[in-house]
């Protein structure tokens, strides 16, 4: 009988040749150096250095080493060729990763077992953190079971009610993800729960802004339409029985969601009715962020992490590029 669509199909019967081509092209470039913060748990340790045996990472372990050295003695591992960095609890780990990366030292930052607030409080300080002129924002790279490319979705972690100036920074970042991903077209839809401009319905008109604002190259690297309901910026029916004409509805592959709580249930429907797996990252600092859960699956901590190193090198490549 065949599965019921109500039913997440377990993970071993799931392809996931999307993380699978990322993970690979992560694997063809040096190894990423990453601060690993508090990587005091089994889960959080384990994801660092399976990243590491693949050699996508080169992670620096920053926490008390008597927690990391548990945590190995757990997992049966060896972490005597890693750097570990003494911090004598989360807090002062996220402080002394940050530092890491303010030193020159490590490329990129991967939470550990410590809430995320406690790594965020310490990269947005604003005399020894992370900050840059642009937002920080969360998005999730999406292996969709039957959806041919990964959909980037943002802000689902990070911006509560954003602002359309925020909107702006949001959906810049997820532009440069893209091209970082190797996305030649990105294609941006900006949700809303109706593709007409409706003035009760905010979100309908930051959309449109949003679309001035890339035909002002304000937003650049994409083409941006909104407001687009979810079905017409995803699937091409729908989009014509619509009769949305448009070079993004039916084929976005970047969602850009009116704010965070649309964002989570967005990613949780993919992941729970769709079978889908979301890889977490964040952008707008001077290094990507690695944000991962103790409840993702292995193969979407290595995606996690091969995503950072692509973003990492993308960052590498346009400081090189000689001005124009």
């Amino acid at each position: 009988m065949p599965t019921s669509t109500l039913e997440r199909p377990p993970a071993g019967a799931r392809g996931h040749e999307k993380y699978d081509r990322l993970i690979a092209a992560a694997r063809a470039l040096p190894k990423l150096r990453v601060a690993v913060a508090h990587p005091c748990d089994e889960a959080a340790l384990g994801a660092a250095l399976e990243a590491a045996d693949l050699g996508i990472v080169e992670p620096i372990l920053v926490g008390p080493r008597t927690k990391v050295e548990a945590a190995a003695a757990a997992l049966g591992a060896d972490i005597g060729p890693f750097r570990l960095c003494e911090a004598a609890h989360s807090h002062e780990a996220a402080e002394r990763a940050v530092g890491l990366v303010r030193a020159g030292e490590a490329e990129a930052l991967m939470k550990g077992s410590l809430h995320t607030d406690e790594l965020m409080a310490a990269v947005v300080r604003r005399d020894v953190g992370l900050r840059t002129a642009r937002r920080l924002s969360h998005c999730f790279v999406m292996d969709v079971p039957g959806h041919p490319t990964p959909l980037i979705v943002t802000d689902a972690a990070v911006n509560i009610a954003p602002t359309l100036e925020e909107k702006r920074d949001i959906t810049q970042n997820a532009i440069d993800l893209a091209h970082a991903l190797g996305v030649e077209t990105v294609r941006v839809a900006v949700l809303s729960a109706m593709e007409t401009v409706n003035p009760k319905v905010t979100s309908t008109l930051d959309a449109a802004a949003l679309c001035k604002m890339a035909d002002r190259e304000q937003i650049t690297g994409a083409v941006l339409d909104g407001p687009l309901a979810l079905d017409n910026a995803i699937d091409l029916g729908a989009a014509r029985i619509k009769r949305i004409r448009s070079p993004v509805a039916g084929q976005a592959n970047v969602l850009v969601v009116p704010d965070l709580a649309a964002g989570n249930m967005l990613a949780k429907s993919l992941t729970f009715l769709a079978g889908a797996d979301a890889a977490g990252i964040v952008l707008g600092a001077r290094v990507p962020i690695i944000l991962t859960s103790r409840a993702d699956a292995r193969l979407t901590r290595l995606a996690s992490c091969a995503v950072a190193s692509l973003v990492a090198a993308a960052e590498r490549a346009r400081r090189v590029l000689p001005e124009v």
